[in-house]
Protein backbone atom coordinates (compact mmCIF):
# COMPACT_ATOMS: atom_id res chain seq x y z
CA UNK A 1 0.00 0.00 0.00
CA UNK A 2 1.19 3.34 -0.69
CA UNK A 3 0.58 7.27 0.59
CA UNK A 4 0.10 9.39 -1.88
CA UNK A 5 0.18 12.77 -1.53
CA UNK A 6 -0.11 15.59 -4.39
CA UNK A 7 -0.50 18.68 -3.41
CA UNK A 8 -2.50 21.31 -5.22
CA UNK A 9 0.21 22.61 -8.60
CA UNK A 10 2.36 19.87 -8.01
CA UNK A 11 3.29 17.67 -11.08
CA UNK A 12 4.24 14.33 -10.10
CA UNK A 13 2.82 13.02 -7.13
CA UNK A 14 4.94 11.70 -3.50
CA UNK A 15 4.42 7.87 -3.23
CA UNK A 16 5.94 6.27 0.46
CA UNK A 17 5.17 2.55 0.85
CA UNK A 18 3.08 2.32 3.81
CA UNK A 19 4.03 -0.97 5.69
CA UNK A 20 3.18 -1.17 9.30
CA UNK A 21 4.93 -4.03 10.15
CA UNK A 22 8.01 -2.58 9.29
CA UNK A 23 8.05 0.51 11.55
CA UNK A 24 10.58 1.01 13.71
CA UNK A 25 9.01 1.09 17.69
CA UNK A 26 10.03 4.80 18.12
CA UNK A 27 7.67 5.33 14.81
CA UNK A 28 5.01 3.14 16.08
CA UNK A 29 5.18 4.66 19.53
CA UNK A 30 5.12 8.46 17.53
CA UNK A 31 2.00 7.51 15.85
CA UNK A 32 -0.07 6.41 19.14
CA UNK A 33 1.33 9.57 20.79
CA UNK A 34 -0.18 11.75 17.84
CA UNK A 35 -3.01 9.85 17.65
CA UNK A 36 -4.35 8.85 21.60
CA UNK A 37 -5.12 5.11 19.36
CA UNK A 38 -2.61 1.72 20.23
CA UNK A 39 -0.78 0.70 17.19
CA UNK A 40 -3.46 -1.90 15.81
CA UNK A 41 -6.52 0.64 15.82
CA UNK A 42 -4.10 3.12 14.09
CA UNK A 43 -3.55 0.97 11.43
CA UNK A 44 -7.40 -0.01 10.81
CA UNK A 45 -8.27 3.55 11.46
CA UNK A 46 -5.82 4.89 8.46
CA UNK A 47 -7.66 2.73 6.17
CA UNK A 48 -10.78 3.48 7.26
CA UNK A 49 -10.08 7.19 6.33
CA UNK A 50 -9.25 8.75 9.83
CA UNK A 51 -8.61 12.10 9.78
CA UNK A 52 -5.91 12.19 12.44
CA UNK A 53 -4.39 9.41 11.66
CA UNK A 54 -3.53 9.85 7.95
CA UNK A 55 -2.31 13.48 9.24
CA UNK A 56 0.39 11.16 11.42
CA UNK A 57 0.90 9.15 8.71
CA UNK A 58 2.03 12.05 6.13
CA UNK A 59 4.25 14.00 9.06
CA UNK A 60 6.30 10.32 9.42
CA UNK A 61 6.76 10.10 6.23
CA UNK A 62 7.46 13.55 5.77
CA UNK A 63 9.56 14.07 8.98
CA UNK A 64 12.12 11.37 7.55
CA UNK A 65 13.24 13.58 4.76
CA UNK A 66 12.70 16.62 6.71
CA UNK A 67 14.09 16.00 10.11
CA UNK A 68 12.83 19.57 11.82
CA UNK A 69 9.47 19.26 10.54
CA UNK A 70 6.80 20.25 13.17
CA UNK A 71 3.25 18.30 13.41
CA UNK A 72 1.54 21.67 13.31
CA UNK A 73 2.61 22.30 10.09
CA UNK A 74 1.51 19.42 8.55
CA UNK A 75 -1.40 20.29 6.42
CA UNK A 76 -3.26 18.98 3.75
CA UNK A 77 -6.68 18.56 1.83
CA UNK A 78 -8.32 15.79 2.20
CA UNK A 79 -8.19 15.21 -1.98
CA UNK A 80 -3.85 15.34 -2.09
CA UNK A 81 -3.80 12.47 0.33
CA UNK A 82 -5.10 9.15 -0.61
CA UNK A 83 -4.19 5.80 0.21
CA UNK A 84 -3.36 3.06 -2.75
CA UNK A 85 -3.30 -0.62 -2.81
CA UNK A 86 -0.63 -1.96 -5.25
CA UNK A 87 -0.92 -4.29 -7.81
CA UNK A 88 0.33 -7.05 -5.72
CA UNK A 89 -1.95 -6.38 -2.96
CA UNK A 90 -5.34 -6.11 -5.07
CA UNK A 91 -4.20 -9.28 -6.73
CA UNK A 92 -4.55 -10.95 -3.22
CA UNK A 93 -7.66 -9.40 -1.94
CA UNK A 94 -9.05 -10.76 -5.86
CA UNK A 95 -7.57 -14.09 -4.36
CA UNK A 96 -9.53 -14.17 -1.13
CA UNK A 97 -12.47 -11.99 -2.52
CA UNK A 98 -15.00 -15.43 -2.62
CA UNK A 99 -14.72 -16.12 1.16
CA UNK A 100 -15.97 -12.75 2.35
CA UNK A 101 -18.31 -11.25 -0.42
CA UNK A 102 -21.98 -12.82 -0.64
CA UNK A 103 -22.26 -14.81 -4.07
CA UNK A 104 -24.92 -12.50 -5.56
CA UNK A 105 -21.80 -9.63 -5.11
CA UNK A 106 -19.18 -11.42 -6.00
CA UNK A 107 -19.11 -10.61 -10.30
CA UNK A 108 -19.31 -7.00 -9.29
CA UNK A 109 -16.57 -6.67 -6.75
CA UNK A 110 -14.68 -8.56 -9.14
CA UNK A 111 -15.30 -6.19 -12.23
CA UNK A 112 -14.13 -3.62 -9.59
CA UNK A 113 -11.32 -4.95 -8.59
CA UNK A 114 -10.05 -6.28 -12.06
CA UNK A 115 -10.23 -2.42 -12.82
CA UNK A 116 -8.12 -1.35 -10.02
CA UNK A 117 -6.04 -4.03 -10.67
CA UNK A 118 -5.23 -2.61 -14.33
CA UNK A 119 -4.59 1.07 -12.74
CA UNK A 120 -2.93 -0.09 -10.06
CA UNK A 121 1.04 1.10 -8.94
CA UNK A 122 3.35 -2.14 -9.64
CA UNK A 123 5.50 -2.37 -6.98
CA UNK A 124 8.60 -3.98 -8.77
CA UNK A 125 9.79 -4.90 -5.19
CA UNK A 126 6.90 -6.93 -4.80
CA UNK A 127 7.13 -9.61 -6.71
CA UNK A 128 4.24 -12.29 -4.73
CA UNK A 129 5.31 -10.74 -1.47
CA UNK A 130 2.72 -8.50 -0.91
CA UNK A 131 0.61 -8.17 2.65
CA UNK A 132 -2.60 -6.18 3.35
CA UNK A 133 -1.72 -3.53 5.81
CA UNK A 134 -3.18 -4.13 8.96
CA UNK A 135 -0.65 -4.70 12.17
CA UNK A 136 -2.09 -7.13 14.61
Amino acid sequence: MYLVYQPEGSDEPKRWKYQPKKLMSPEREMLERFTGKNFTEFTQDVLKGNSRCRRALLYLYQKREHPTLKFDDVDFAWEELTLEHSRGELLLMRENVAESVPADQLAAVLEKLDQEIAEAYEDPDEQGKAQLPIAG
